[in-house]
């Protein structure tokens, strides 16, 4: 149980350290070559929803490492918290390989905060939630809170973007698609949520199943 324990603090912080240095990375190399003045850059980097995933995977494995007792540290340790966080980040890697990935071509450092952030985190939170997460506690109904931030942040984006022209992705840009094809984009990205959201359910309730049978032999 105590190597368990200590694997389990050695996985999150490990995460936690790469999600920090992408992040910070990502701000600092951004910056140097953006045109926009402070206030924007700020607004602009914090409306990607690949730097918001991110951020909850760092504050979860920071209150797993740190304060986990505390009552943030027993919300962003709580087993639906952290498979709705695994829910977003699979989202971004998925989203970001599957379409985005071959818009831009980032050279250095900005290529390797950009893997980082798209890939590795996204991989390392997945296996960690695999490997140490007690998902007895995960149920269905979970999918439609999982949504509610989803939801929100396509809200406040649309919202932003009307009056700012800046849209963090093209399948939202209403500019140059156009309402309608924005809607139906964000209803096909919704649906990925949802269906990837059941997997994970899915698998925990397979997970649970097969150690309670590995438990009893």
């Amino acid at each position: 149980m105590e190597t368990q324990k200590s694997l389990k603090t050695v996985f999150a912080g490990s995460i936690g350290l790469i999600a920090l240095f992408a992040l910070i990375g990502q701000f600092v190399l951004s910056a140097l070559v953006s045109k926009l003045d402070r206030v924007d850059y700020i607004i602009h980097f914090f409306s990607y929803f690949t730097i918001l995933s991110n951020i909850m995977v760092l504050l979860c494995c920071f209150f797993t490492v740190f304060c986990s007792k505390s009552r943030m540290g027993l919300f962003f340790t709580k087993p639906e918290t952290m498979t709705a966080v695994t829910l977003y980040i699979l989202i971004v890697g998925l989203i970001y390989n599957g379409i985005l990935r071959f818009l831009s071509h980032p050279q250095g450092l900005l290529r390797l905060v950009d893997e980082l952030l798209h890939v590795v985190t996204p991989l390392s939170f997945f296996f960690f939630w695999w490997l140490f997460l007690d998902k007895i506690e995960i149920r269905w109904s979970h999918i439609f809170y999982w949504l509610i931030f989803p939801l929100i942040y396509l809200f406040y984006t649309l919202w932003h973007g009307s009056f700012s022209g800046f849209y963090p992705y093209p399948f939202v840009d209403v500019a140059e698609l156009g309402m309608d094809r924005v809607i139906l984009n964000s209803f096909g990205v919704t649906l990925v949520f949802v269906i990837i959201g059941i997997l994970l359910i899915g698998l925990g309730k397979w997970q649970n199943k097969r150690r309670s049978y590995l438990n009893k032999k």
